[in-house]
C-alpha cells in the first residue's frame, strides 16, 4: 500500500486512516493483554469499546471494508486517548497514532456534522485557540465577570435552574481565571539565582496560562534555582495538542510550525513543558510534520529538546531545597495518563516530591488510572468521566493525604472540581509548585 505523510498534498478522497504506514495499523496481535487496563472498557465488558476492537474498526477502515459512519466516529469519542494500552501492548502497538488518525478520520467524513458542533469547533479549535489574543480576549472577560463577583450573584440569583441540566454542570466546572497571565508574571529573560550551566526555553501554554500562569511562575523559579537561564517570550501559542487529539491534523502541523520558528530548538539546551497533555504531543512534531522539506529535520530536533519539567530536573540534578520552616505535608500523587504513559514519566515527579523536606508521599492506588479529564471528554462524555472521577476521589481518600500533586492541568481542573463536589478538605498542586514553596521558604 502506497503511505502518505501527513504533510504530503492531500488528493481528492484521501483516508487518514488508509494512507497510514500499513505497518501500524497491522501491528496489534489481538493479544488482549490491554482490556484490564483500558477504563472503558472496564466500565462496559463490551469489545469494541477496548483498544482491540477500536483498532479492529480502524483496520477495517483501512483494508476497505468498512466505511467511516457515525458508530466509527462515536466509538473513537468514547475512547479517552488515556495511552494506558499502550504501557501494557507487549507489540508496541502506536495507539497513540491509530487514535489521532481515526479521529481525524471521523471528522474528515463528516458524519458526525450538525450546526451546533460545526459552531462550537469552529468557534474554539479554528478561531479561539489558533490565536492567543483571542484567547486572552475570553479569559479576560472571564476574569472581570468572576471578579466583579457576577458569577456568584448569577449562582445565587437561581437564574441558573432554569437552564437545562447539562448547562448548570458545565457553568458549575468554569474554572477560576488568574489574575495576570503569565507574560505579566515572568519576564522574557530569567537568569538563574547561581551559576549559569543551562539556557532553556518555557512554554506557557493556552489553558494553562489562562489557568494556571501560577504555575508557570513556579516552573521559572524552580529553574532559575536549578542553574537554568530561562527564556519565555510573552506571546506565545498552543501547542496543536487539543487540535491533533480531536481530528484537526492540519491546524496541529501549522501551529507546529509557527511554535519550531518562535523557539528554535538548536538554540536552547531543552525546551520546557509543565503540562503532561501538552509535553507528550510536543516531543512528536517530527512524526506530525513527516514529509515538510522545510521543517521536519528541525522538527526532528525539537523533539529531542522538549523535556517535561520533572524529566528535566531529573536529568539535571535537584538543588536541595532549604529545612528551615518546612511545614510536615501528606501528599498523594496522582499520574497523569500522557506523562506516565505517553511520556514513561514515572519515577522522576516522585524523586521531586521525595527531594522536599517534611514531605511524606503516600502512593495511590491505581496512580495511574485515568481521572477522567483526557483533554476535554469530561466535557463530551460526562457520564464516564464522572465515573473515572469518583472512582479517583475513592483512592484519594484511602490515603489520608491532605495534597494531591498531579503535572497536569486538565487532571487538577478535574480533581479540584471533583473535591469540591464531594466537599473533601483537598488541596491540589502541581509537583513544581510544592518544590517551589520549599525554596521560597529561604527567601
Amino acid at each position: 500500500m502506497a503511505t502518505l505523510t501527513p504533510s504530503a498534498p492531500r488528493p481528492a478522497g484521501h483516508s487518514h486512516l488508509k494512507d497510514l504506514d500499513y505497518s501500524v495499523v497491522q501491528q496489534c496481535m489481538h493479544c488482549g493483554l490491554c482490556l484490564p487496563t483500558c477504563p472503558t472498557y472496564d466500565a462496559t465488558k463490551l469489545e469494541r469499546n477496548s483498544p482491540r476492537g477500536r483498532i479492529a474498526l480502524m483496520r477495517a477502515i483501512a483494508d476497505d471494508r468498512l466505511e467511516p459512519s457515525k458508530s466509527f466516529a462515536d466509538e473513537m469519542y468514547f475512547c479517552l486517548g488515556c495511552l494506558a494500552c499502550m504501557t501494557a501492548c507487549p507489540a508496541g502497538v502506536n495507539y497513540a497514532e491509530l487514535f489521532e488518525h481515526a479521529r481525524a478520520e471521523a471528522e474528515q467524513s463528516g458524519v458526525l456534522n450538525s450546526p451546533k458542533r460545526s459552531l462550537i469547533r469552529n468557534f474554539t479549535l479554528r478561531w479561539l485557540f489558533m490565536d492567543m489574543h483571542r484567547l486572552h480576549a475570553v479569559g479576560f472577560a472571564m476574569r472581570l465577570y468572576q471578579q466583579l463577583g457576577l458569577q456568584i450573584l448569577l449562582r445565587r440569583s437561581g437564574i441558573l435552574k432554569l437552564l437545562p441540566a447539562r448547562l448548570r454542570e458545565l457553568e458549575a466546572m468554569t474554572p477560576p481565571v488568574q489574575p495576570k497571565f503569565s507574560a505579566e508574571l515572568i519576564n522574557p529573560v530569567t537568569p538563574p539565582t547561581g551559576q549559569k550551566k543551562y539556557r532553556v526555553a518555557m512554554l506557557t501554554g493556552c489553558a494553562q496560562d489562562l489557568i494556571f500562569s501560577d504555575v508557570n511562575r513556579d516552573t521559572v523559579d524552580v529553574l532559575i534555582r536549578n542553574n537554568c537561564e530561562v527564556i519565555t517570550p510573552p506571546e506565545q501559542l498552543c501547542c496543536g495538542s487539543l487540535h491533533a487529539h480531536n481530528g484537526e491534523w492540519e491546524l496541529a502541523q501549522q501551529l507546529a510550525r509557527k511554535q519550531i520558528d518562535q523557539f528554535p530548538p538548536e538554540q536552547f539546551d531543552a525546551i520546557i513543558t509543565n503540562a503532561a497533555g501538552c509535553g507528550s504531543h510536543l516531543k512528536h512534531y517530527a512524526k506530525l510534520l513527516e514529509g515538510d522539506p522545510v521543517y521536519h529535520k528541525r522538527a526532528e530536533l525539537w523533539d529531542e529538546k522538549v523535556k517535561d519539567i520533572h524529566e528535566w530536573l531529573a536529568f539535571t540534578g535537584i538543588t536541595p531545597p532549604p529545612t528551615k520552616d518546612t511545614p510536615k505535608q501528606v501528599v498523594t500523587y496522582h499520574e497523569a495518563c500522557h506523562l506516565c504513559h505517553g511520556q514513561k514519566i514515572t519515577a522522576q515527579p516522585r524523586q521531586i516530591l521525595r527531594a522536599i523536606p517534611n514531605l511524606k508521599l503516600v502512593e495511590l492506588p491505581e496512580s495511574t488510572w485515568c481521572c477522567g479529564s483526557a483533554g476535554i471528554y469530561n466535557l463530551i462524555q460526562p457520564e464516564m468521566a464522572g465515573d473515572l472521577l469518583d472512582r479517583k476521589l475513592k483512592h484519594i481518600k484511602t490515603t489520608n493525604a491532605t495534597v494531591v500533586a498531579t503535572g497536569n492541568p486538565g487532571c487538577m481542573l478535574q480533581i479540584i472540581n471533583g473535591a469540591r463536589q464531594q466537599q473533601l478538605p483537598l488541596r491540589v498542586a502541581h509537583p513544581v509548585t510544592l518544590l517551589a514553596e520549599a525554596y521560597r521558604r529561604a527567601d
